[in-house]
């Protein structure tokens, strides 16, 4: 290419090696507490800022080459910045304490202030414009046009062409927004971490021995900082494993109630008032509205959607209220099923902190199943090597795990390979404990690019907060946690099996987000089959598979609740849709309102009143599903779609997995989400396996 520019040259920031980031397979962990990541992630954002720069001045006489490589050292500035800001991110989200949170909220308002700059920066929307418009713009690969393209739409929908004052206000808009965002997860954080509740030995009656350990070795944990806490105390806290093991075993129904009383009052005025999210909701959702009509939307949700496949916000509604009411006759036979359980241990009226007791209860007397009974032969070291089995016979790969550096004991790093060529990297770290984020997620620190040192391999976290191994035992996972397990190892096969060398549109970066949980939720269906259950389930102390009798209660109870699982499920998909596209900003009342409204028309079972869901629901305040919650159903019709052809053809069919492989996981954005769909399905998707798979 022609480099022959006026302006001074910006040569590829040598970040990468600077940043004592990374070596070819991993990241050195050890190396980066908090003041390191703050200095690192500066240099990083210095180069990043120099190479936008470069954009700021006259380009009348730049050739279409000369753009073309003045936007690759812009990418090699942004891949630096990304892998430090991304792990430094995640540090934050899984070791949380008041240094790194510090020095992470004042690097996210520069960042902030950085990519609002980035998106309003005139001079590379001309040039992206200018490469669009040219001849070579035809010579380029796929993932070089598409990434253009998609460049093009997004500096349109960041107010580019906005007047300066606008664009000002825009500015000051994200940068609010941003440490709204994270205010608002600190504050769900901080509030469930500092909720616990002492428990009797009375208290304790039906809890799995298991879960009792655990209590008691959380207790231990805390004995030191407080004085009613001693060596014979067990406590409960609001770490999901402990929430969901107490609310499905405790006999003792008060105490179910006490911790779904304390969960769904997290961060509201109800709580600790100190993490009170009220006032920020409020102010979020008034800033997105604001930023929506300064972009020429009527609310948020209209911005929100014109990146998704959905094409409005009417068509997101009609989709969701139709599967509400394909799912209620299904839903109600659920219901029926919880009320004569419910009569038995003389529970008149279902509450919600009744719901997951009596289902267990259902679970046992109709299908002779226990999850407790099930964990013994999901031992964790076993399910992952049974994952890995799964991917290697569907995708032809070898997956290794390696030593490398990490943040914590639990956690370990592999490799996944192919014909002997490294291919990427990931870490797991599964386990709940203090400090970290509740939920499960997963993230490409480092996505795949080529850079003039050479190929760059993607590096990417999967992180859940699964019940910790008690004592010198693995951790027994419920089917439930490995369903989550193979959801994120989806996410992560879509990065790291990408085989798209431009940094924007590579993995998931950039993929339409209605269509993102097609690669994770795919997965999940491995987990119900007879064949892939004999691949990750054998018995921690006799070594055995599952039996059976275990195995076909597990099969059979397969569909059970889905009718008021998919019913929950869409009340958050409503009410987000609802929240985002009304005509004024809501108060929080009027949030509320909207709340109570969609469950009237949608569940069947009604929350008490004192019930602040929405306080926590980080999904829409602090993460990428504002106006989006839509999507995991909106998927689950794509996923199911696309399992459908393995089951025509053999689950493990080695033609279909490199078909799957080749036409959605390898593309990334390079291809239009449902183009995408079509090339491997060979048609439009269609609800039908949906409905199937759910046994309505």
């Amino acid at each position: 290419m022609n480099q022959s520019i006026t302006e001074p040259q910006y040569n590829t920031p040598p970040a990468i090696q600077n940043l004592p980031l990374a070596t070819l397979t991993g990241f050195d962990f050890k190396q980066l507490r908090p003041e390191v990541l703050a200095s690192r992630t500066q240099d990083a954002l210095a180069h990043a800022q120099h190479a936008l720069d470069a954009f700021s001045i006259q380009q009348e006489q730049w050739t279409a080459a000369q753009i073309f490589d003045l936007l690759k050292q812009l990418e090699y500035a942004e891949n630096a910045l990304q892998q430090i800001w991304r792990v430094f991110s995640n540090l934050n989200n899984i070791t949380s304490g008041e240094e790194i949170r510090h020095q992470h909220q004042i690097l996210l308002k520069q960042l902030s202030a950085f990519y609002t700059q980035y998106g309003q920066q005139l001079g590379l929307y001309h040039a992206h414009l200018s490469l669009q418009q040219s001849s070579l713009f035809q010579q380029l690969s796929p993932a070089d046009q598409s990434a253009t393209t998609l460049a093009i739409r997004n500096f349109q929908l960041t107010g580019v062409n906005l007047p300066a004052e606008k664009k000002q206000r825009l500015a000051d808009i994200n940068a609010r927004l941003s440490a709204l965002s994270s205010q608002f997860s600190d504050h769900v954080l901080d509030a469930s971490q500092s909720w616990y509740l002492i428990l009797s030995e009375e208290q304790l009656s039906g809890l799995p021995e298991n879960t009792v350990q655990l209590l008691k070795q959380l207790a231990q944990q805390r004995i030191t900082k407080h004085a009613e806490i001693d060596e014979n105390s067990a406590i409960a806290t609001l770490d999901m494993p402990i929430y969901n093991a107490i609310v499905t075993y405790a006999e003792d129904r008060q105490l179910r109630e006490n911790l779904y009383t304390a969960l769904f009052t997290v961060a509201s005025e109800l709580g600790d008032t100190e993490y009170d999210n009220t006032p920020v909701m409020e102010e979020i959702l008034q800033l997105r509205h604001e930023k929506a009509q300064l972009l020429g939307f009527e609310n948020f949700a209209e911005l929100s959607l014109a990146s998704k496949m959905a094409p409005s916000v009417d068509a997101v509604k009609a989709f969701l209220n139709d599967l509400a009411v394909k799912a209620r006759p299904a839903a109600e036979k659920d219901l029926i099923e919880l009320q004569q359980m419910g009569q038995h241990y003389g529970i008149e009226q279902i509450k919600p902190w009744d719901v997951p007791f009596l289902a267990e209860k259902i679970k046992q007397h109709k299908f002779n199943l226990s999850e407790e009974a099930l964990k013994p032969y999901f031992p964790a070291p076993t399910v992952i090597a049974g994952l890995f089995k799964i991917a290697e016979r569907l995708y032809g790969i070898q997956i290794e795990q390696k030593q490398n550096s990490s943040w914590h004991p639990q956690v370990n790093y592999y490799e996944i390979s192919e014909q002997g060529q490294m291919i990427g990297g990931f870490y797991l770290d599964l386990y709940a404990r203090p400090h970290k984020k509740g939920g499960a997620w997963e993230t490409a620190i480092r996505s795949r690019m080529q850079t003039r040192e050479g190929l760059q391999r993607p590096i990417v976290l999967m992180i859940a907060n699964f019940s910790p191994p008690v004592a010198d035992q693995p951790a027994l996972l419920t089917h439930a946690e490995i369903n989550v397990l193979f959801h994120e190892f989806g996410h992560g096969l879509h990065d790291l099996l990408t085989q798209v060398d431009n940094l924007n549109v590579a993995g998931t970066q950039s993929v339409q987000w209605d269509a993102i949980e097609l690669p994770s939720q795919i997965m999940e269906f491995w987990t119900w089959d007879q064949q892939a259950l004999e691949l990750f389930s054998r018995h921690i102390e006799t070594d055995e598979i599952l039996p059976d009798h275990l195995l076909q209660a597990l099969l059979n109870s397969r569909y059970f609740q889905t009718g008021l699982q998919t019913l929950r499920q869409i009340e958050f998909a409503l009410f987000d849709i609802e929240l985002y596209s009304q005509p004024v900003p809501p108060n929080a009342q009027k949030i509320q309102q909207i709340m109570d409204d969609v469950r009237q028309r949608i569940a069947l079972i009604i929350p008490p009143e004192f019930n602040r869901f929405q306080h926590g629901f980080n999904h829409i305040f602090s993460g990428g599903y504002a106006a989006g919650y839509y999507s995991y159903k909106w998927a689950e019709v794509l996923a199911s779609d696309a399992f459908d052809r393995f089951e025509q053809h053999g689950i493990f069919n080695p033609a279909i997995g490199q078909a799957f492989r080749s036409n959605i996981l390898a593309v990334g954005a390079s291809v239009d989400a449902l183009t995408a769909f079509k090339n491997f399905r060979g048609r439009e998707p269609k609800i039908d396996a949906m409905i199937r798979h759910n046994g309505w």
